[in-house]
């Protein structure tokens, strides 16, 4: 007989069928074309609005009537999007969201990157987000971002993208060979590699140039630049690149039942998220909603990122439409802030608490309070948030379980949870267990994605 009293988190495995399994890997497949397209905000955008459209969503325009069944896609800067369905109740009773964030740590380059010493052309460069500095040289990377071009008639934005396409060459920040690591061996990890050093090499070969200049290897690239795209060494200094890693995504395991990549945190999240409401079949009774935001992991400040006002200015235009009042919708609406958790990792369990922390192929994970020392930077969800989701995926099916970080003072994270919280909507951290958190090839397994695709789809339709 099941015993009824006691909880425990089991493996969804048991639970799975022949059906549901197949439907599961080719959900993943998707998942990953996804991460080898979106490997930066800007790209996840135009993958996400080219999506939208194909499923009936249209860009909102302030003043436009609305109506329930109505999809539409709000962006902001290219760097985040917010997609919602109108609800039959539109604002009135509040809205369903999820909110995820599109940014991942990456190596970012200088406003003045170019240079030229020995013989090497390089890049400088300024780690975005929380990384372990040593895990992004000797690797390949590809460099993404985009190029603004002032010119007589404005600017010119210009698209750049090399590394993913085949033939494309590869960039790499270079490591100290063993032979001579003596010194570097003896430091800790956080200092063997510096962020000064993480110089990212980008050529050897000289100009023929008549040009008088001593620096004839940062010429050539130069030269390269402008015949490519147009750019002068000045329009680095409205420019946004960064480098990541160049490799695919890929399945992990003699039963390919985990996915390896880059940018799980937090792209494992908002897929769901998204595509969980692009698949919604009937029009939901309250709002669905789901922002897809940049910035999380520097904190969430700036123009696109959680602590903006963008979302309110949207939930605004939207609440006048109908004649609801802005703040009556936020106290009646219910929000998933979409972030990873970690996954106890057996490799490392001396830093884990086996009973509260999530596990992989145990589902979706429901995270009550993150933050760190006592909680500091949680919104820590109510308890009867936390029973109103338990009630939702039990009613559903939806195999979940609860996580935390850690242990208690072993470190610790945030999330955009409590910026939403401070709009006075109920919310709670939802997301997807993740090994190797914040390395450039992070591990999920797809049992919890799948589960997180299904529990969204419960959210949106959750009155």
């Amino acid at each position: 007989m099941e015993n009824k009293l006691f909880y425990d988190k089991k493996t969804g495995w048991h639970r799975i069928s022949d059906t549901d399994e197949a439907a599961m890997h080719a959900y993943a497949e998707g998942y990953k074309a996804f991460l080898d397209e979106a490997k930066t905000e800007r790209d996840a955008v135009k993958w996400l609005t080219t999506v939208a459209e194909e499923k009936g969503f249209s860009a909102y325009v302030r003043g436009m009537d609305v109506h329930p069944g109505d999809k539409y896609y709000k962006i902001n800067r290219d760097k985040g999007i917010i997609l919602f369905v109108i609800g039959r109740n539109g604002m009135k009773h509040g809205i369903n969201l999820s909110a995820a964030h599109l940014d991942a740590p990456r190596i970012d380059i200088r406003t003045i990157p170019l240079y030229e010493d020995n013989g090497m052309a390089l890049f400088k460069t300024h780690y975005y987000g929380g990384i372990k500095k040593y895990q992004w040289t000797a690797m390949p990377l590809e460099l993404r971002g985009v190029v603004c071009r002032v010119t007589d008639e404005g600017v010119q934005s210009i698209d750049v993208r090399i590394g993913d396409k085949p033939g494309d060459p590869l960039f790499v920040i270079s490591d100290l060979l063993i032979h001579l690591a003596t010194d570097q061996m003896g430091k800790t990890l956080h200092k063997g590699i510096s962020a000064e050093d993480m110089n990212v090499l980008i050529g050897s070969k000289p100009s023929k140039s008549d040009m008088e200049t001593s620096d004839k290897i940062k010429l050539w690239v130069m030269e390269f630049l402008n015949q490519e795209y147009g750019i002068t060494e000045e329009d680095f200094l409205s420019a946004e690149l960064s480098c990541v890693p160049a490799f695919k995504a890929c399945d992990i395991g003699f039963d390919r039942s985990f996915v390896g990549g880059y940018g799980h945190d937090d792209r494992v999240c908002s897929y769901p998220a998204a595509t969980a409401l692009f698949d919604l079949e009937d029009i939901p009774e309250k709002t669905a909603m789901t922002i897809l935001v940049d910035k999380e992991e520097i904190g969430s400040q700036g123009v696109t990122g959680m602590q903006s006002q963008f979302f309110d200015t949207l939930v605004g235009d939207l609440c006048r439409a109908d004649g609801t009042l802005f703040d009556e919708c936020m106290e009646r609406s219910t929000c998933l802030s979409a972030d990873v958790c970690n996954a106890f990792d057996p490799n490392y369990p001396s830093v884990s608490e086996k009973r509260n922390d999530a596990r992989a192929n145990c589902g979706v994970a429901l995270v009550k309070y993150t933050g760190s020392r006592g909680k500091s930077g949680s919104s820590d969800a109510t308890a009867e948030l936390m029973a109103k989701m338990r009630h939702c995926f039990n009613k559903n099916g939806i195999l979940w379980q609860t996580g935390q970080l850690g242990k208690v003072d072993q470190g610790g994270g945030g999330t955009v949870a409590m910026f939403m919280a401070n709009r006075n909507i109920d919310t709670v951290d939802c997301g997807v267990p993740v090994l190797c958190m914040h390395a450039p090839f992070e591990v999920i397994a797809k049992l919890d994605l799948f589960a997180a695709y299904n529990a969204f789809k419960a959210f949106y339709t959750m009155q």
